[in-house]
């Protein structure tokens, strides 16, 4: 999700911390209402999106984090009877977040007692069983991504007899043009080697340039599962991802833009690992459900990946 950093890098840290983010994807599929169509032109789009991430944990219950998104984005699409082929890139609209846990809790550890080269055994403190805890995301977008695109819903004029396109401006821009509020919640549960964790983030949008305004925004990321390897040096585990996003039609000239409603939900793997000051993170997401309006060319596949460091 555009704005969040990777997962393997949730846990709350002291000090400063920086990570690399990157989300690919390919939109190939055209659909109508829901409805898949012919492609014959083999319309299509390769968005890519690499967030740099810079944050500070204050204490320990407040946190300060800085996004700053790169876009590249390659297409191709009808235009009238011919093909317009090109690509976009630059600095998307950064955003920075307030962390604040709201409840944390573990259960009481476990001390044993081991025998060291024959000597009196010697106290351990084991980790404790479970953990629990729920923080919570405020925070503001800037227009700081070109949104000259847009200006391109001006110009769009439907041709008799030609393939319509499902790629225009509010799809390519870099940025909305507007100033944003963002609000949502972390929540991480585990349970010895078991864990869970999900992401939910509702973006309000303010007023766009071009007479242009996005919708609201609601998109959710987690899920189960299992660390095969975790010590106090090094964690590796799997998880099963269900990630979404549900967003209303955009308005243009204060009429609805039809073809902008989505609600989609991915499903695929994550890899999570950490070794002391590093974390990665690599998923596969693959559509199962997508409800457009109108025409749109959607998402086939997401790829996302991540690395942090704790300085």
């Amino acid at each position: 999700m555009p704005g969040m950093e990777p997962s393997a890098s949730r846990q709350w840290w002291n000090g400063f911390y920086g990570a690399l983010a990157e989300q690919f994807t390919h939109f190939g599929t055209v659909l109508v209402d829901g409805r898949e169509v012919p492609n014959p032109t083999g319309q299509y789009e390769n968005s890519s999106i690499t967030q740099l991430v810079a944050g500070y944990t204050i204490n320990d219950r407040f946190g300060l984090q800085l996004n700053a998104p790169l876009i590249y984005r390659e297409f191709k699409r009808p235009e009238g009877f011919a093909i317009d082929r090109g690509t976009v890139g630059g600095l998307g609209d950064m955003s920075i977040l307030l962390k604040t846990v709201a409840f944390r809790y573990a259960s009481p550890g476990r001390r044993t007692f081991e025998f060291r080269d024959g000597k009196n055994p010697v106290a351990v403190d084991q980790e404790p069983d479970f953990t629990a805890s729920l923080v919570l995301l405020t925070g503001l977008k800037f227009p700081t991504g070109d949104s000259s695109r847009i200006e391109e819903e001006f110009h769009e004029v439907n041709v008799p007899g030609a393939p319509e396109s499902g790629i225009h401006g509010h799809d390519l821009t870099l940025g909305t043009g507007s100033y944003d509020g963002i609000f949502g919640q972390q929540i991480s549960l585990r349970y010895r080697n078991f864990f869970a964790d999900e992401t939910i983030q509702f973006t309000l949008r303010g007023d766009g340039l071009h007479q242009y305004h996005f919708a609201n925004d609601l998109s959710w990321d987690g899920g189960p599962g299992y660390y095969f390897i975790r010590n106090p040096q090094t964690i590796a585990g799997l998880q099963f991802v269900i990630s979404g996003e549900h967003k209303d039609v955009d308005r243009f000239r204060g009429k609805p833009a039809e073809d902008t409603g989505i609600t989609s939900v991915f499903v695929g793997p994550r890899a999570v690992a950490s070794w002391r000051r590093w974390s990665v993170e690599l998923d596969v997401g693959l559509p199962v459900l997508i409800d457009n309006t109108a025409l749109q060319v959607v998402p086939d596949y997401r790829l996302r990946g991540g690395i942090s460091l704790q300085f």
